[in-house]
């Protein structure tokens, strides 16, 4: 099953769901339609509400310590609370279940290509607010859906490389950077295990768990496996984990900026996404999903972009 069609079926049971309780709203209380409509779609967004609430919860329990300079307020913390929920209802109620992948040309662009990977559960749709920042500078990029949606992670190397083929062929560029997030990260990291690191100007990672999460196990499929972490085990990664380790120079470490957040609410520890050998850049008072549409994490990929041109032999 696609991310595509699996959120497609969740909005219908959501709609469903409301309609129910706008129907048991009308038949007890003798509720007006209009009071309904306010029960059924406000019950639906209530939990909605209480899933991210848990979330948050749950990657307290396993957090790292968060330094002073990152700590929030109240104020703060529920400004990121809200922008987190917005993120995720946007993005699963609207923005991917529309979405497909596709490619963008900029003839002439002075910029290597980027490729987008999506994360867990996600596809193409997760970077509608990096696109278009993308097309402001004329830079080309292509998305990928990575599918199947609980598949083999070193399957979906495979992928990447045809992506990364038809980018090139279709920019004349020698290299391409790879913009992914969550999963889509450790994704990044196998195919280039697979193919080599010949083609990649600079990966940039968000949110990526790349020693393991604790919350992958409640997650379904072999990729929510491989991304397992051990609260109290040594090593705690997985083994799929360390064997991407092991496998890994660090001439390819190099080539990686791992950005994240201390507040992250699915990647926990969430010192778990400082890579080794990589540039490390660190946020506070930003979740998960809201990774790929927060202003201050959307420039800083994109200053990890444009300084390639800045620095061509960075890139060719």
């Amino acid at each position: 099953m696609s991310a595509r069609l699996m959120l497609r079926l969740i909005l219908v049971l959501q709609a469903l769901a409301a309609l129910g309780i706008g129907a048991a709203a009308i038949e007890v209380f003798g509720a007006t339609r209009w009071q309904a409509l306010a029960a059924g779609l406000g019950s639906v967004v209530l939990v909605r509400l209480l899933i991210n609430a848990n979330n948050f919860f749950m990657s307290a329990r396993f957090a790292s310590p968060t330094p002073s300079e990152y700590q929030l307020e109240i104020g703060a913390r529920l400004r990121m609370f809200f922008e987190e929920f917005s993120a995720s209802m946007l993005q699963s109620s609207w923005t991917m279940p529309r979405a497909a992948a596709c490619t963008r040309i900029h003839a002439g662009s002075g910029a290597p290509p980027v490729l987008l990977l999506h994360g867990y559960g996600c596809n193409s749709g997760y970077w509608s607010h990096l696109a278009p920042r993308l097309d402001a500078a004329r830079i080309s990029y292509a998305t990928v859906d990575l599918e199947p949606l609980t598949g083999d992670i070193d399957a979906y190397a495979p992928l990447v490389e045809g992506a990364v083929d038809a980018l090139l062929a279709a920019t004349g560029a020698h290299k391409v950077v790879i913009v992914a997030h969550s999963m889509g990260g450790l994704v990044a990291r196998a195919w280039m295990r697979a193919c080599g690191i010949d083609r990649v100007a600079r990966v940039v990672t968000l949110g990526t768990p790349h020693h393991g999460t604790c919350l992958a196990a409640f997650g379904v499929g072999l990729n929510a496996a491989q991304m397992r972490r051990a609260a109290s085990a040594e090593p705690p990664e997985c083994a799929w984990l360390r064997e991407l380790a092991r496998g890994e120079a660090a001439a390819a470490r190099a080539l990686v900026t791992s950005i994240y957040t201390h507040h992250d609410n699915i990647v926990s520890p969430q010192t778990s996404s400082e890579l080794a050998g990589a540039r490390n850049l660190a946020f506070g008072g930003v979740g998960h999903v809201a990774l790929g549409r927060n202003p201050r994490v959307l420039d800083a990929v994109m200053r990890e972009i444009t300084q390639l041109c800045e620095h061509p032999e960075q890139a060719y």
